[in-house]
């Protein structure tokens, strides 16, 4: 709630606090003039029948959800980094993704509209308030998607645990989208041929996988180490060889 105040991505219309609640300076301070309702607990046990409210509930405007071409036409930055999701239905892990890409500076995060774990309680809640942050970007077709990308210059790079290259030998310096797939399955075929290269994590010990989330953490971390310094915004990104000349 807190960071859906400080981000202001989204429009917010009121707030109920529970009668005589203490401790929810910081909230009201961050709130700037919305209406505050003092309410029984009866009264925001209704607000949110299915939730943990704490005391206090934000009415709220939903997430916005971007296409990717008008993003796109944003023109992000030259080093900007995304990360696509193939099948991540587990909005736990759906949250931490978008928390670990918020944190480590990447612009969006690509989600397909089926086969996508849904933007619900759960997956914000993991997410830690990542989500009023970062750019959400649903496609009905991931992998028409990805070839967007590509022709404005990202690099599409796809986590695969049997693939030949590590992700220490990449160069993941300029423009970039992290295609990261199910636990399961993995990235589905159709999306793997839409991948410039394939990167594998390398892994010692007697646990040979990690979960999605986890996965996504590495790879974002070693995209944020070879950014030591970010250049300026507008910068012409390098050209991708499907990019139109």
């Amino acid at each position: 709630m807190l960071e859906c105040l400080r981000a202001n991505r989204r429009k917010a219309h009121r707030i109920h606090v529970l009668r005589d609640a203490k401790g929810l300076g910081t909230i009201l301070d961050a709130a700037h003039g919305l209406p505050v309702h003092e309410r029984s607990r009866r009264d925001l046990d209704t607000l949110v029948p299915n939730g943990v409210h704490q005391g206090v509930v934000l009415e709220a405007d939903p997430l916005p959800l971007r296409k990717v071409d008008a993003w796109l036409a944003s023109e992000p930055a030259a080093d900007s980094i995304v990360v696509a999701l193939d099948g991540v239905e587990d909005p736990h892990n759906f949250g931490a993704i978008v928390r670990s890409a918020s944190a480590f500076g990447a612009q969006a995060v690509l989600f397909a509209k089926d086969r996508a774990a849904p933007i619900s309680p759960v997956s914000l809640k993991s997410a830690a308030g990542a989500m009023e942050h970062i750019d959400l970007l649903q496609a009905t077709n991931l992998a028409r998607s990805l070839e967007a990308f590509q022709k404005v210059g990202y690099w599409v790079a796809g986590l695969d645990a049997d693939a030949p290259q590590l992700l220490w030998e990449a160069d993941l310096a300029g423009r970039v989208v992290l295609v990261i797939g199910s636990e399961g399955k993995g990235i589905r075929p159709l999306v793997q041929r839409h991948c410039d290269f394939h990167l594998r994590i390398p892994l010692e010990g007697a646990i040979t996988s990690l979960n999605a989330s986890v996965s996504a953490a590495v790879a974002l971390a070693e995209c944020a180490r070879q950014r030591p310094e970010r250049p300026v915004r507008g910068v012409a990104p390098p050209q991708h060889p499907d990019s139109a000349p």
